[in-house]
């Protein structure tokens, strides 16, 4: 199965980081102090989480050879409330030297999307700049989850906690986390139905929560569902480095002129 595929790739970047721990950090507490990703996404209206992002295993190549720096900027110029960097090299065609880059050229908050294993690699994202972290409840599980939170913290970063069922929605609610999002594509198919957030929202909304409805999302009734069913939020990448004019369909979605 490709997640398999994807995760034993993971562990074994998971595995180089934890060898260098230590080390790394040490260079998370020598990082400026993190943006507050979780408090920009909370503000009134539905904020954009707007995402760098070349390739996906369930789409293919989407945008070969994107400038991961000019989209971001043309992300913040359109009004994005944060950027989401790819940084998986092997499956998604991101790194790390992307994330680093665009946090050194936009002034909102900054996500590491990824699928990372260990807690090693929390310290990284945050020593490449990154403002939250990415925290897949499937790839983890409830033990590490919990952990990875804790390190987040540690790190002085956020994490979003991602779910795809109401057993991890669970495990999510448990773990403490108040920032969770609701991923609309299934994992093992890559098939995305917006109705998997719609079913989750009551069950991951709550006071002190802030929560993101991630995938699946192209249009503007797309994104006024998710208002609709209550997010804070919504994470998008492909409608947006596919467009003509990233900026243009940024704008569209949220229903600004």
């Amino acid at each position: 199965m490709v997640l398999d595929r994807i995760l034993s790739d993971a562990r074994m970047r998971s595995e180089a980081a934890a060898a260098q721990s230590g080390a790394l950090v040490e260079a998370a507490a020598r990082s400026k102090p993190a943006k507050g990703f979780t408090e920009a996404l909370a503000r009134p209206g539905l904020s954009v989480i707007a995402e760098v992002k070349r390739r996906s295993p369930s789409r293919g190549v989407l945008a070969a050879g994107l400038d991961a720096v000019a989209q971001a900027r043309i992300y913040e110029d359109a009004g994005a409330t944060a950027v989401s960097v790819l940084t998986e090299p092997l499956h998604f065609d991101g790194s790390l030297d992307d994330l680093i880059a665009v946090r050194g050229a936009v002034g909102v908050p900054v996500l590491r999307k990824d699928f990372v294993l260990d807690p090693a690699q929390v310290f990284e994202a945050r020593a490449a700049g990154a403002d939250a972290v990415l925290l897949i409840v499937a790839a983890l599980g409830a033990d590490m989850l919990e952990r990875m939170i804790v390190a987040a913290a540690e790190a002085g970063i956020d994490a979003l906690v991602e779910v795809h069922g109401r057993e991890e929605a669970a495990t999510a609610r448990a773990s403490g986390a108040t920032l969770i999002g609701v991923n609309n594509r299934n994992l093992e198919t890559f098939v995305t139905d917006l109705g998997v957030a719609e079913a989750l929202a009551p069950m991951v909304q709550a006071d002190g929560i802030v929560t993101v409805a991630e995938s699946g999302i192209h249009t503007p009734d797309d994104a006024g569902r998710m208002r609709s069913a209550g997010y804070d939020a919504i994470l998008v990448g492909e409608a947006l480095v596919v467009a003509d004019d990233p900026a243009a369909s940024l704008a569209r979605l949220v229903g600004r002129p």
